[in-house]
């Protein structure tokens, strides 16, 4: 990942403050070519910064979902195939900042804000999707609107294991701790619900078996 450290960004931040200031200066014209190339090349470290942060934030969340979610890869194929080809550019974009080392030298090439400003509005795309993915799975089953999205992704991801989407039970439904399962064949039973409000199991008159998609067995 790329970054300025806190102390690197405020030092960004008092020489831009300080070449602004030398355009003012009675001596301007001796120096303006250098003054002009420092400012652009300040506000371009400036603008990547910002940039390449917010495009590794929303990168490193949705890499773990169309890349490594079998459920997402499923659901939404375009994108699961586009984000093959963005995760790509950024690990290049990557790779390249970290064979500069200098943020002078990386941020002034002249492709690097091009390919990030691509990149972005290519993640925004798989982003909306995704939304629109969880939306239906909400809808679906209403008390998906109580679950932090990467709780629901995470439940949505671990669908056909149900043993996994059990952690989560107590932000699903309210009061309601696990389903007690009953392990057998390729998807386990239900057979009653455990408590979280002290302890009481309240046992099902018969046995559910937890089959399809998980809002449809939830």
């Amino acid at each position: 990942m790329i970054r300025l450290s806190e102390e690197n960004f405020d030092m960004l931040e008092e020489n831009q403050v300080s070449v602004t200031a030398m355009f003012s200066s009675r001596y301007l014209a001796t120096f303006e070519d250098k003054i002009n190339y420092w400012q652009k090349s300040l506000a371009g470290i400036s603008e990547i910064v910002v940039v390449i942060g917010e495009v590794q934030r929303s990168w490193s969340f949705l890499e773990n979902l169309f890349i490594h979610s079998d459920e997402v890869k499923k659901e939404l194929p375009k994108e699961a195939e586009q984000f093959v080809a963005i995760d790509k550019e950024v690990r290049d974009i990557l790779a390249d900042g970290f064979k500069q080392q200098k943020a002078l030298n990386f941020c002034t090439q002249p492709t690097v804000l091009p390919r990030l400003e691509k990149v972005q509005t290519d993640l925004t795309v798989c982003e909306k999707a995704l939304n629109a993915f969880m939306d239906s799975k909400r809808i679906a089953f209403p008390r998906f609107y109580f679950v932090s999205p990467a709780d629901l992704l995470d439940i949505l991801s671990n669908g056909n294991a149900p043993a996994k989407v059990m952690v989560h039970m107590t932000k699903i439904i309210s009061a309601v701790d696990t389903l007690e399962l009953l392990e057998e064949g390729i998807r386990p039973f239900a057979k009653g619900i455990k408590s979280c409000v002290g302890v009481e199991y309240v046992g099902f008159t018969m046995e559910c078996k937890l089959i399809g998609k998980v809002e449809i067995y939830m």
